[in-house]
Order: structure tokens, then C-alpha cells, then sequence
């Protein structure tokens, strides 16, 4: 974990706000987001500290945040005075979208450094605030909190086989659980039920696609 005074935090924060673009995000565009562009020189992030960093997710919108986010604008009641915690956060999309409707308390989580400065970055842009943490939870016993939001984290095979254990734990311990996805191949729909579906934009796809909201 590393703080928010870290040279390593303020590195992030410097490079996104010098080489990212600030635009409305497809399908949502009431919400702004530091955005990648073809000449935002991301291949200079490749290492970080030694180490090869996490590949810039938080860079792009995603259709599973989006559908998410979409949903959660929607549909503020979803969210509305309750604490709600963001999985795999990315950018902050489905967080600042759970901020805008009504929820008591947004927390963001995220592995990489860089997602954390874009998501205080784009949350401050929308003027709403979010606590950040950086950390991998899903080992974890559930957090304090009433509703789990996770967009698009069903990209990867290994990374759905924890996932999907955490989110049940959490589920038992009464936590609710919504999950945004465009159908990704890892993704478990057998174990899901559908909520709700709308058509957005994925990163990299110039027309919209129907995408699903799905609990646990």
C-alpha cells in the first residue's frame, strides 16, 4: 500500500493530469474522466519502482462500469443513503455515479497507484469527494459496507476465480452484490441473475452494445 503523499502517488497524479485528456465518457456524459488518447505515452508506465506495473485500466472507460454507472444514474434508489464500496475501480466511473445518486459513503478500491490518482482526480473534476484505498481485498474477510459495486472484473480467469468467492462471502454476510459485465468470457452468468440491461460504449468499440447488471 502506498500513501497519498508517496512520490510514487504524486508521480501518478502528475503524469494524468499532464498527458490525459479530460472528456465526457460515452453513454454517461454527465460524468467527466481523465481519459487515455493515442498520444498519452502510457508505455512510459510500464514500470514502476523496478517492477512491472498493473497494465492502465483506470485510463479507459469499460462497458461493464458504464452499464453499471448507467444503471446506478438510473436508478439512485439503488445506491441512496447507503455505503457502498467499489471494486476494482479503475477510474472511479461506477463510484463517482454511486456519489452522484445519493450514496452515504463511496469507497474506492483499487491495486495500482495510478487508479487511485485518477480516481481522487476525476472525483474531484465531478465535484464529489470518495475515500481511495489501494489494496487487494479478496482474500478478505467482507468490508463494512452495504453494497459492493464492481464493474467489468470478469476479464480474467484467475482473476474471476477469487472474485467470485469473495463476492459470495460477501453476499452471506448480507452484503449486496451488483456486477456490470458485457459478457466477457470468464464471466460465470450461470451463478448471476440478471437485473437489468443498456446499451454503452466500450472502450475501443465505436457503437454501443447491450451489457448487463447482474447480483449475486
Amino acid at each position: 500500500m502506498t500513501g497519498k503523499d508517496s512520490p510514487q502517488y504524486l508521480a501518478a497524479a502528475d503524469f494524468i493530469c499532464k498527458n490525459l485528456r479530460l472528456q465526457p465518457v460515452p453513454s454517461i456524459p454527465e460524468i467527466m474522466l481523465y481519459t487515455a488518447h493515442s498520444g498519452s505515452g502510457l508505455g512510459r508506465l510500464t514500470r514502476l519502482d523496478g517492477a512491472v506495473s498493473a497494465a492502465p485500466y483506470w485510463a479507459y472507460h469499460w462497458a461493464g462500469g458504464a452499464v453499471l454507472a448507467r444503471h446506478i444514474l438510473s436508478q439512485p434508489k439503488t445506491v441512496s443513503d447507503r455505503h457502498v464500496l467499489d471494486l476494482g475501480s479503475g477510474s472511479g466511473l461506477v463510484a463517482i455515479a454511486a456519489a452522484n445518486a445519493g450514496a452515504a459513503h463511496v469507497t474506492a478500491i483499487d491495486i495500482d497507484i495510478h487508479a487511485i490518482a485518477a480516481i481522487d482526480l476525476n472525483a474531484a473534476t465531478n465535484g464529489i469527494k470518495i475515500e481511495t484505498l489501494q489494496a487487494d481485498i479478496l482474500d478478505a474477510s467482507p468490508p463494512a459496507c452495504d453494497l459492493i459495486l464492481a464493474g467489468d472484473v470478469f476479464y480474467d480467469a484467475r482473476l474471476a476465480s477469487r472474485v467470485l468467492p469473495f463476492f459470495t462471502r460477501c453476499r452471506a454476510a448480507g452484503i449486496d452484490v451488483l456486477i456490470g459485465d458485457p459478457g466477457r468470457a470468464p464471466f460465470p452468468r450461470e451463478r448471476l441473475r440478471l437485473v437489468t440491461t443498456y446499451a454503452v460504449a466500450d472502450f475501443g468499440a465505436e457503437m454501443e452494445n447491450v451489457c448487463g447488471v447482474y447480483s449475486l
